[in-house]
């Protein structure tokens, strides 16, 4: 379902990094564990088509997303990949609802059974109609797990998804996290330096320090 490999990064006016080879079937899970700037969001962004490596190939059912370009890469990405970011990528001035929707707008799709769905399992289905100012940042997180499971995605992509959350929310985050991508028989990529989240995922890869 995700396979990366021979992937080379270098950003300007630092080191190159190589970052490790990845294959990982559907319902499978990795915990990618490292410092701040160690190199586990570049990781995150090359896996998830935001940030193009020099040399290297990420395949995603069976497809190689950097051999896309422009609206045909955004399509896919949109389609396959769910990105949960460290701060919610919620458009304020729409209600939660709203958010999701455009989710599916952005790739034509109609999936508004899979959002009341989603929006139901994650306990949220009560603040469907509410903007983001009146949400708590558990229910924030929550929300930004439902904008990326709207399109019922092959890989979800987590960064940093517990970082401002207390034990109780970050455990919950965490579970929510592996029962959404079970349930879709999705690849699970979380990249933290939370040491709270060791317990959850037993499959585990360590970044020294890099630069990122």
């Amino acid at each position: 379902m995700l396979i990366s490999k021979s992937i080379h990064f270098k950003y300007e006016n630092l080191p190159p990094f190589d970052l490790p080879d990845l294959h990982l079937n559907p319902g499978d899970e990795l915990l990618v564990l490292g410092k701040s700037g160690s190199g586990k969001t570049t990781l995150l962004h090359i896996l998830g088509g935001l940030l193009k490596p020099q040399s290297g190939d990420v395949i995603i059912d069976g497809t190689s997303i950097y051999s896309l370009k422009g609206n045909a890469l955004d399509k896919f990405r949109g389609e396959k990949i769910g990105i949960v970011f460290q701060k919610p990528h919620i458009l304020s001035a729409l209600t939660v609802m709203e958010n999701l929707q455009i989710a599916n707008y952005f790739v034509g799709k109609n999936k508004q059974n899979t959002i009341e769905k989603n929006l139901m399992e994650l306990g949220i289905s009560d603040k469907k109609s509410a903007k983001l100012d009146t949400l708590s940042e558990g229910e924030a997180q929550r929300v930004s797990i439902a904008r990326a499971l709207a399109n019922e995605p092959k890989v979800i992509l987590a960064d940093e998804p517990t970082a401002s959350l207390d034990d109780e929310n970050a455990e919950n985050v965490i579970r929510l996290l592996k029962i959404q991508a079970k349930r879709l028989q999705a690849v699970l990529i979380v990249v933290t330096h939370d040491q709270r989240v060791k317990n959850h995922i037993a499959n585990q890869l360590t970044i020294g320090e890099v630069y990122r």
